[in-house]
């Protein structure tokens, strides 16, 4: 072979070097900076969810209560891969792992890992079920796995309801009662037919929320006015859950006193319940109606009121689109009144469609609307009150905080459905000023996709995937290669 005229072998080396090297700094260059953002990449990055419903995305207050967070969290999910939450929960704990070092993640499949399944129920006391538990600081508390899922109602185009995943509230709610130094206690008026949180009835027992209330870091008490004869000061909050008594005007005037002294009520009071408590709520900006609401628009059985819509308020607004259920209802109204710088302010929590109304005459089977005596909608079934900061006066002052619910059977052990528990636990929340446990909503439904095909579709499915795209690729490869040979 000839070296050409005008290139010398050394100039034909020196270019056939000068080539290598400019390759080997390209490699070079290449591998730096694909090492610079892969580094980058895992020093600040960002997560996305694409998904329709953010199935398992974490609440910014979580976010932040993870930052904060001195200790190392364990989190250990004892749960089986076939169950329904699996998947939401791995996400989920994958974005608290992903967004505090501190955070460490286990699962344990109890099929597959009995003898590390039986070293957590030792450790933990725990009854055996499935569940997740949360470790901060060798404080712990176990979320149980039954509680992940919320299952919606059938309907007659889906016998299987529609569930929600209910892990980051809950697991927000597990942070936060272990990073929290003090325990608020909760008081439960007895003495008046009220329901107690040790009543473990099926059906009227109050043992469900109660448990549901020391989850969230609460210690629970039973409060009888008529032998305490005062309100103790460590009482945060005070629950009144379905009275049938009256109340002692030695009892009106101790609440009185409790709430100018910028105390927390919740009062749970049903419908043609005669407590004696009118008076006093009046005082409040708040009616309590002698009736029962109906909505022909929002019942199944006829004598149940759902809400799935709710006015805006910190309570109801992780709730929107969950529905809750009340089972006859007696109306919580408005009390006009004239303006003032401490007047209670009062906003409406649940109603009724415009299409209800309040029904005076409950007993007739077949009651009807009756303009002249009944109130048309929408009727409120639940208020929230709060006076105390006064506007423009920049003092910081606790205000007073009442949440008033025209039912008692929501919140019981058998009335724990849709979105009660949360109604419940948000208005406590709330009125605990707990504003960080107000912020996590259950994740949006989830949604199945169901691709339902005739037997002459699956034929036509099966020629067009295993017969026709395969021929048209092979067709073109064998065109290609026709074309080469020519």
């Amino acid at each position: 072979m000839e070296t050409p005229a005008n290139q010398t072998p050394s100039s034909g080396r020196l270019r056939r070097a000068l080539l290598r090297a400019n390759l080997l700094a390209v490699i070079a260059l290449a591998i730096a900076i694909f090492g610079m953002i892969n580094y980058l990449s895992i020093r600040h990055y960002a997560r996305v969810h694409w998904s329709r419903s953010a199935f398992a995305r974490m609440s910014a207050a979580t976010g932040r209560l993870l930052d904060n967070v001195a200790a190392d969290v364990r989190i250990v999910a004892l749960l089986r891969p076939t169950h329904p939450a699996y998947r939401g929960t791995a996400a989920l704990l994958q974005e608290y792992a992903d967004r505090a070092p501190s955070v460490s993640v286990e699962f344990v499949d109890p099929d597959r890992d009995p003898a590390r399944t039986e070293e957590l129920v030792r450790q933990y006391d725990l009854a055996g079920a499935e569940c997740v538990i949360f470790d901060v600081g060798g404080r712990h508390q176990a979320v149980p796995a039954a509680d992940l899922v919320e299952y919606g109602y059938p309907t007659d185009a889906d016998e299987n309801p529609a569930r929600s995943f209910r892990g980051e509230p809950l697991f927000g709610s597990a942070l936060y009662a272990l990073t929290q130094a003090t325990r608020p206690v909760v008081c439960f008026l007895q003495g008046h037919g009220e329901r107690s949180p040790d009543d473990f009835d099926r059906r009227t027992g109050y043992s469900r929320i109660a448990a549901r209330l020391r989850n969230l870091n609460v210690d629970v008490e039973r409060l009888d006015l008529g032998e305490t004869k005062a309100v103790p000061n460590r009482c945060a909050l005070m629950v009144v859950a379905g009275p049938t008594r009256e109340f002692a005007p030695f009892e009106i005037a101790l609440l009185r006193d409790y709430l100018d002294r910028k105390g927390r009520l919740l009062l749970l009071l049903d419908a043609r319940a005669k407590t004696g408590l009118e008076p006093l709520l009046q005082d409040w900006g708040i009616l309590l109606g002698d009736d029962v609401v109906l909505d022909d628009a929002r019942t199944l059985g006829g004598r149940e009121l759902h809400v799935s819509a709710y006015a805006p308020h910190a309570i109801t607004a992780p709730l929107q689109d969950l529905a809750s259920v009340f089972f006859l209802p007696r109306s919580v109204r408005i009390r006009p009144s004239e303006g003032g710088a401490d007047k209670p302010a009062v906003v409406p929590l649940a109603t009724s469609s415009a299409t209800g109304w309040a029904e005076f005459d409950p007993d007739d089977p077949s009651a009807h609307f009756d303009p002249q005596v009944d109130v048309p909608g929408p009727v409120p079934v639940a208020v929230a009150v709060e006076r105390g900061p006064v506007p423009g006066v920049h003092v910081q002052i606790l205000p007073t905080r009442l949440v008033v619910v025209g039912d008692s059977d929501f919140a019981s052990n058998g009335g724990l459905m849709g979105a009660n528990a949360d109604l419940f636990l948000n208005a406590a929340n709330w009125l605990l000023d707990r504003g960080e446990l107000l912020s996590a909503r259950p994740a949006a439904a989830f949604e199945e996709f169901r691709l339902v095909m005739n037997a002459r579709q699956l034929r036509q499915l099966f020629w067009i995937a295993a017969i026709a795209l395969p021929g048209l690729v092979a067709a073109a490869g064998l065109a290609m290669a026709w074309r080469r040979r020519r």
